[in-house]
């Protein structure tokens, strides 16, 4: 296979996956025909199935793709710079940008996590990885006398709780207890009251 073939399928993939995502957010799992996905994404239907083999196995490898666990994987490992504050306003912000980019798989796991329940396992999977890398990041300040005597774990699922929360407050639906506060705003003001709480004194 030529490097140009590669580039094809990927591409092809992609344009797969990102039709899958929005039929399926708009029109229900069963609603989206693979017929209809394969023509929003201009390929045949047979293209779809020798591709991925069904429709919940596209919609599985869309949930692994574009949720967030690689985009922070790629945070922890290249924009991290040992500063708490600094390092928690980009957790934030980064959080809220990617759930924003991904409300469409939100929710389709909201209407469908009951009856794909590989679905559901999928997408925690994220939520769980993410709260891995902090926890690390923060076991790692800790060593370098860079935050207070305090368990990595536990706060490190207090700050996600945060943005999930404010988050899902947002979404339609939802309480709105944000109304009229930026996100940029509720970011910056967490990561300074974290800092505050877990600095060393």
């Amino acid at each position: 296979m030529t490097e140009n073939d590669a580039r094809d399928i990927s591409g092809t993939r992609e344009r797969l996956m990102n039709a899958a995502v929005d039929l399926m957010a708009e029109r229900g799992y069963k609603g989206a025909s693979t017929k209809d996905i394969a023509t929003a994404a201009g390929v045949s239907e047979m293209t779809l199935f020798r591709q991925f083999g069904s429709k919940l196995n596209m919609l599985e490898e869309a949930v692994d793709r574009y949720y967030y666990t690689v985009e922070f994987r790629k945070l922890f490992a290249e924009r991290i710079v040992w500063e708490l504050e600094q390092d928690l306003r980009l957790i934030g912000a980064t959080y809220h940008e990617l759930m924003e980019r991904n409300s469409r798989i939100l929710l389709i796991f909201q209407s469908e996590s009951r009856s794909i329940p590989s679905l559901a396992e999928r997408i925690r999977k994220h939520p769980l990885a993410l709260q891995e890398m902090l926890t690390g990041y923060l076991a790692a300040m800790k060593e370098k006398g860079k935050l207070a005597d305090v368990d990595p774990a536990t706060n490190a699922a207090s700050y996600l709780w945060l943005h999930h929360g404010a988050f899902l407050s947002r979404v339609p639906g939802g309480s709105n207890l944000l109304a009229g506060l930026p996100i940029a705003d509720f970011v910056d003001n967490g990561a300074k009251l974290f800092a505050r709480a877990l600095s060393p004194r």
